[in-house]
């Protein structure tokens, strides 16, 4: 059995000093007043060079391609859209749907008598709006979700409905390529 020790040289780790420490954290703090002062005179002068949202009281315009929560869409006779073909269900790389569907005697033969979503598992990735055929969910414009506990992550059908009405430029971003 031959093996072979190879020896590294390695260098000395270097010695710093009190003085090469001091001037690094003279440096630091000199950057640190550097961007304090322009901030505060842009402040002063009413000019501020910072970008800075008050969150809840102001918001920032969403872009129309912007992905939040998935929803089901509502029709306007207070249905969903949703046939329960279960292609999002399948689309859907962390198993975050749960679809059983249901027969019904209207025109849409089908509908989903349990939809649920984990949130907590969500990525947000809009895979199921892809696969849906019928544009039944769509993903929102909606990033306020959150719970204390992993039940309050579970949405149910009824929690994910909304209309039509609430999700226009959505939809309009949506169908941008079926006129081509």
């Amino acid at each position: 059995m031959a093996t072979r020790v190879v020896s590294l040289s390695r260098p000395q780790p270097m010695q710093q000093s009190l003085g090469r420490s001091a001037l690094a954290i003279l440096t630091g703090l000199w950057v640190t007043n550097r961007h304090f002062m322009r901030n505060l005179w842009g402040y002063l002068r009413g000019k501020p060079t910072v970008f800075t949202v008050q969150y809840p009281e102001e918001r920032l315009e969403l872009p129309n391609a912007f992905r939040g929560m998935p929803v089901l869409v509502q029709m306007d006779n207070g249905k969903e859209r949703c046939v329960a073909c279960g292609l999002c269900e399948w689309a859907c790389p962390t198993d975050c749907i749960t679809i059983f569907p249901a027969e019904t005697a209207d025109e849409v033969e089908r509908y989903p008598a349990v939809f649920d979503i984990n949130l907590s598992r969500c990525m947000f990735c809009g895979l199921c709006e892809e696969a849906c055929p019928e544009e039944a969910i769509v993903m929102s414009q909606q990033v306020e979700v959150c719970g204390y506990t992993r039940r309050a992550t579970l949405w149910h059908k009824e929690d994910l409905l909304v209309p039509v009405s609430q999700l226009g430029k959505r939809l309009q971003h949506l169908r941008r390529g079926y006129d081509r």
